[in-house]
This record gives C-alpha cells, sequence and structure tokens, in this order.
C-alpha cells in the first residue's frame, strides 16, 4: 500500500490534496504535516513512498525540507507544491532533486499523473537496489576475524572517496571480493565494474586490451575497438595481477592515472576518462621495483590505499562460517538440501594446511559435499579432502 506524506501549512490545501489522493485510490494512504519541521520528524521514523511539499512554509520551507529529505532518505520522491509567484523556486529544485512540481491550486489530471509517476519510479528504485543486493551476494566477504574485520573497516572509510587502492595477498585469498566491496559501497556503484587479469592477457595485446587501437594499428586491428579504460568510464577498472604488466604498458597506465587521459593504440587522440582504479598483486612490488620489473611511480600511484588480505591460515577461525556460507551456496547452485558438516570435520578442516586459501576451501566443501554422506563427518574429511 502506498504511502503518501503531505506537507503544507495550509489546511485547506492539505484536504483538497489528500481527498483528491483518498478518491483516486482507495489504495493510497495519505499522512499530513502541518510544516517542514514535522515533516522532517515524520520522515526519520516512518518509512514514505511519496512526498507532497510545498515551497513557502514557517519554521522550515520547503527546499530545506528537501535538502534534509536527500540526506536521509535520498530514494523516496519529492514532489514539491508551489504557489504562482514560486515557480522559479520550483524549477530549481528539481535541479536540486525533486522528482517534479505542481502548481496551486493543482489541476487534478496533473497532479494525478505526476503522483503515479512518481510512484513508479519508487518502485523502480526499490527494484533495481534489490537487485544490487542479489548480484552483490556472489561477492560477499564472509569471517569476523580480526584481520577480515580490520579489511571492512579500511573499505567503509575509503569506498566513498576515489582514492587508489593496491590490494595485495597471495593467490586464492580473495583480492577480488575487497575490489567488488571497495566498488559496490562507492558513488560509483551505478557504473560499470570492469575486471582486467593482467597475467591472462600476452604482453603483445595488453596495451590493446586496456587503452583500445584503431583500424590499422596492427595487422589484425580490422576496425575501432575501445579499450576496457574507455568501459570503466564512469566507474571502476581492476587491474588484477597488476605486476604482470609489461613496463611499456605501465607506462601508458601511469599517463592515464596522471591526466585522466588515454590513448588508443595507432592514435595521438587523446580521450578523457573518468576512472577509479583499484589493483591487486600476489607479488612483492618493492621486490619488482628493486629487479626493474616494476615502476617505482607507478607503485606510488595505486598505493594511496594499501590493504593486505591475509592467507586463509592466518584466519582459520573464519573456516566454520565459510564452509557453511559455501555450502549454502553450493546446495542453491545445484538446487539440492543444504548439507551439514559434523563437529569433528569442521574442527579437522581448521586444522589443514590451506596452501591454496579460499579458493581450495571451497573446491573442497564441494568435494565433500557430492561424495561425503548427508551430514559431512570426519572420516568423509579423511576420505575425500585429499590433504
Amino acid at each position: 500500500m502506498p504511502k503518501i506524506l503531505i506537507i503544507e501549512d495550509e489546511a485547506a490545501i492539505r484536504r483538497v490534496l489528500a481527498k483528491i489522493l483518498s478518491e483516486e485510490n482507495d489504495t493510497y494512504q495519505v499522512e499530513e504535516a502541518q510544516d517542514g519541521l514535522e515533516g522532517i520528524e515524520k520522515i526519520k521514523n516512518d518509512d514514505y513512498d511519496l512526498i507532497l511539499c510545498d515551497i513557502k512554509m514557517p519554521k522550515m520551507d520547503g527546499v530545506e525540507v528537501l535538502e534534509a529529505v536527500k540526506k536521509l532518505k535520498p530514494e523516496i520522491p519529492i514532489v514539491m507544491i508551489s504557489g504562482h509567484g514560486d515557480l522559479d523556486t520550483a524549477v530549481n529544485t528539481m535541479r536540486l532533486g525533486a522528482f517534479d512540481y505542481i502548481s496551486k491550486p493543482p489541476d487534478l489530471n496533473r497532479l494525478l499523473n505526476t503522483v503515479r509517476n512518481a510512484l513508479d519510479r519508487k518502485e523502480l528504485v526499490v527494484e533495481n537496489k534489490l537487485l544490487k543486493k542479489k548480484v552483490s551476494k556472489n561477492f560477499e566477504m564472509v569471517g569476523e576475524s580480526k584481520a577480515i574485520m580490520h579489511i571492512k573497516d579500511i573499505i567503509e572509510k575509503v569506498a566513498q572517496t576515489d582514492a587508489r587502492v593496491l590490494i595485495t595477498g597471495p593467490n586464492g585469498t580473495g583480492k577480488e571480493l575487497v575490489a567488488h566491496w571497495l566498488h559496490d559501497k562507492s558513488e560509483r556503484n551505478t557504473g560499470p565494474m570492469i575486471e582486467v587479469n593482467c597475467a591472462a592477457i600476452p604482453s603483445e595485446l595488453i596495451e590493446s586490451e586496456l587503452f583500445g587501437h584503431i583500424k590499422g594499428a596492427f595487422t589484425s586491428a580490422i576496425k575501432d575497438r575501445a579499450g576496457k579504460f574507455e568501459a570503466a568510464n564512469g566507474g571502476t577498472i581492476f587491474l588484477d595481477e597488476i605486476g604482470d604488466m609489461s613496463l611499456s604498458a605501465q607506462a601508458k597506465v601511469l599517463r592515464a592515472l596522471q591526466e585522466s587521459r588515454i590513448q588508443r593504440v595507432g592514435s595521438d587522440k587523446d580521450i578523457k576518462v573518468d576512472v577509479r582504479v583499484v589493483a591487486a598483486t600476489n607479488k612483492n612490488l618493492k621486490k619488482e621495483i628493486e629487479e626493474g620489473r616494476f615502476r617505482e611511480d607507478l607503485y606510488h600511484r595505486l598505493a594511496v590505499i594499501l590493504i593486505q588480505v591475509p592467507p586463509l591460515n592466518d584466519r582459520r577461525e573464519d573456516i566454520p562460517m565459510l564452509i557453511d556460507y559455501f555450502a549454502n551456496k553450493i546446495a542453491t547452485e545445484h538446487g539440492n538440501t543444504k548439507k551439514v558438516f559434523s563437529t569433528s570435520a569442521i574442527k579437522l578442516l581448521q586444522n589443514y594446511d590451506w596452501t591454496g586459501n579460499i579458493r581450495e576451501l571451497r573446491n573442497v566443501v564441494e568435494r565433500l559435499i557430492i561424495l561425503g554422506g548427508n551430514e559431512v563427518s570426519e572420516t568423509d574429511v579423511k576420505l575425500f579432502a585429499s590433504k
């Protein structure tokens, strides 16, 4: 049932608006506030699907209400109510985030169309948020160990900035999860998240992959092609295993970071890009610098914030939670009932040497679920974990 709040200091206007809405749709739940301060208190303490707000009011005017609501609950659409002399202000509120405005006295069709459109927009925003939460579940960071809580704390502080982040740690520890969390919690989360595995791309193709190319730039360049930096415009580019990038590509990445501009291979035309760069590596980049394989100036550009992801052996207390998480995920993927692991099976897995880290643990859990009994036992672990 859509819930609508009318904030209006003129009682007669409030009654007219409430009557129109109630008669149009008996599912609308309409509440009233006689000034901005009362309206803000109601918004703080309750959830609304739409707000109709007068512009000129005592104590707190409509522009102040609009600005406050955008900070408190930005997903709620706000329709401003303007008198004849308030039209310029009403138009300006659109720039501040108002959904629309209606004039006094309200035209019936205009009012109802605006209300319906605003409610449809609110429903779409909610659906998108739910969808985003479902997508984000693929990149959950599971665990409550001191090391993981420290990483989550850093992400909360850093995500809302555009600071570049370098994530380090052994293979299989979940560096890509950290990158996705940084993106999902940032202001850029409506933009693209583009991943590039620098180790998987041949050195002679990495520049074309990152920056694109023009037709004829090399033998197989049969048409113009945009690169990953252009694809990530307005969002985040995740350069995984950046320690494997060639020195020539490193120089171009450095220029992109310094100037927010790139050039496609074979072109001298600059293309402006607005991209946040998150990088990851399993290598010791300081050692790579000493041995001439990595640029020190690029390292300092990338490592504004450093996040070290620990190996699984250093966070064994998280293993029971990880086993439960993977058991749930695998059951969902296979369409089966979730299997339970016995306490002794979990303790045995906690004591193993996880050289392959979380990636290895996930594979072992799946193997035990397939091959083990209805309850995965210590015996199953000894038989099928293959350690």
